[in-house]
Formats: structure tokens, sequence, C-alpha cells
């Protein structure tokens, strides 16, 4: 979500992510281009003497649940990058910088403080006015565990920008998609349903903000601010059928035209984005994460004959 246009202020500056760059991707080059080849890391810098007052709580909540560091870990031990990669949580940004953003050269991420205070607001008003969906434990559903759990999903769209520009990965549609696929692959593999499902709430909220989509809005890079719900529930979805059908289609969250594609768009995600990666596995990764390519793209070929089958039988019964 990170942008679109048509939207209110305080939306437009928490969805704007990488827009400012993401046209100006240039890829290093001196990349790396084979597997061991590469040792960069992604680090994660607080500096505590740029926060304001007023920022200084969500920046302590995301601290203490180790937010960022959860996800900048999943990547570190299955990506060598040919450069360092430092996420900076700093109120010192580039000009015109307000949300979290990928530099052009995927060598650094923004994250500035007054961005993670709007997050917690807007979760704010959601754990105060929408009802807890039963797939949330009560215990987390609250402002500071959904505050946590979103900003592990932005930054897992603000890792794919980088791992994208660094590692020139070949894009077959807008950049902007596959950064969103990465946060859905590297969460959902990661740390299960609660990115997800706290990265929906939060842009549900604030495609609720939005108002009426504006020529802006559907003309941007990114896709229609609802859209992405769906396609963040669609890929939880089609993770683990058994387990997220009664919670998600069957409480009416995705609805089931969508779902029956679900389990076919997860494993052809899950597949493509460690394809992607395998040329880049560290060493010490190089045997899990070539089993873990091979069970999905297994798991691709079932799927894909699944949904042909089901197909075949719902145009056989109009």
């Amino acid at each position: 979500m990170w942008c679109s246009g048509g939207r209110s202020a305080a939306a437009n500056a928490v969805l704007a992510g990488s827009v400012l760059v993401s046209g100006l991707a240039v890829a290093p080059a001196d990349a790396g281009d084979g597997r061991g080849d590469a040792n960069g890391r992604v680090s994660v810098v607080y500096e505590n003497d740029t926060f304001g007052p007023r920022d200084r709580h969500a920046v302590a909540v995301l601290k203490d649940a180790r937010a960022i560091e959860r996800i900048t870990e999943w990547v570190n031990e299955r990506v060598a990058l040919p450069h360092d990669l430092t996420v900076k949580v700093t109120g010192k940004v580039p000009p015109g910088v307000t949300d979290a953003v990928t530099q052009p050269d995927g060598r650094t991420i923004y994250v500035p403080p007054a961005f993670l205070t709007r997050i917690e607001g807007v979760l704010g008003r959601v754990v105060k006015t929408v009802k807890r969906p039963a797939i949330l434990p009560a215990d987390r559903y609250n402002t500071g565990d959904l505050a946590a759990l979103s900003v592990q999903f932005v930054l897992g769209h603000e890792l794919g920008h980088a791992l994208q520009r660094q590692l020139q990965l070949a894009n077959l549609g807008l950049e902007e998609d596959a950064a969103d696929g990465f946060a859905s692959f590297s969460t959902v593999n990661g740390s299960g349903a609660g990115p997800s499902l706290a990265a929906a709430l939060l842009f549900d909220q604030l495609a609720r903000d939005e108002g009426e989509l504006t020529l802006e809005g559907l003309s941007s890079d990114h896709p229609v601010t609802q859209q992405r719900v769906f396609t963040f529930l669609c890929h939880l979805a089609g993770s683990d059928p058994r387990k997220y059908d009664g919670p998600l289609v069957g409480a009416g969250y995705l609805p089931k035209t969508r779902a029956l594609l679900c389990p076919q768009a997860w494993a052809m995600l899950d597949y493509g984005w460690w394809t992607q990666l395998q040329p880049h596995f560290p060493r010490a990764f190089e045997a899990q994460g070539d089993r873990a390519r091979a069970k999905a793209h297994a798991r691709l070929v079932a799927e894909t004959k699944a949904l042909a089958d089901k197909l075949d039988e719902i145009r056989s019964g109009q």
C-alpha cells in the first residue's frame, strides 16, 4: 500500500512508502552474481537523539517487540547481499520523506519515528471501532501488538524493494506488487498469520479514510489500497487453507470467489521468491533453502492441477 492518490493527508503519509524513489531504482553495477559470493548483512540502527517527544512511545513499543529485528534477522539467515543494508529509525531523513522508504541503491531504508506514531494512531482507532477477528488472539488485539505486527509487514515490503535493487531481480510486473509479495512471503513463512492480519486491519482503515477514489489513486504505481488488503488475506489463506478457510473465508473477510484462487496464488508466490533468492543463499542456508524451493515447486504443481480441476467442475455446472 504504501502509496496511492486521493487520500487524506494522514493516510497518504502512512502509505507513501517507496513511491518517492520506486521509479528511480538503479541496480548496483557491482552486485554479486553467484551463490556465496556476497556477505552483505541487514542491520538496524536507532538514532535515539533524533526522536521527538511524541514519537518516543511508538518507537519504544516496536523496539521492545523487536518488530523490525524479526524480519531483518529472517532475511539475514536466507540471503547474502552484495552490499550491507542499514534500516535507520531516524528523524534525519532525506527531504520529502515522511514514511518508510527504500533508497534507489537498496542500501538504506529510512523509518521516520513520526511514521510509526501515525501507524500507532490508526491502529488505536481500529482497536476501538473494529470487532476483533477471531483468528487474532484476544491478548494480541491491542494497539501495541498490532503496531508491531503491521510494522513487521511494512518492513517486509521495504526489504522486498531493497532485495530487488541490490540483487537486480527481474520483475514481470510492478515493483510495488513484488514488494508486497515479499512482505507476505517473508512474514507468513517467518512469523505466521499475525503480520498479514495486522497489515490488513491497518490498510483497511486507511482505505476507509481515503474516501472516494480519484484519478491519481487509480493511476498510481501502487494497487488500490483495498485491493491490497484482499491480496494480503488471499496469500495468507492460500498458505494453509485448512487452517485459514474458516476464520478468513467462512467469516466473510475474504470472498469465496477470490479464495478459490488463493492456494495456487500462494504457491506461485512462495515458489517464485525461493527461486529468485536461490542464487543468493548463504552457504549455511543452501541445503535448507533448496529443500524449501523444491517443496514449494511440488506444491505449485499440485495446486495448479487442483485449480484446473475445480474450474472445470464449476464451468461444467454452469
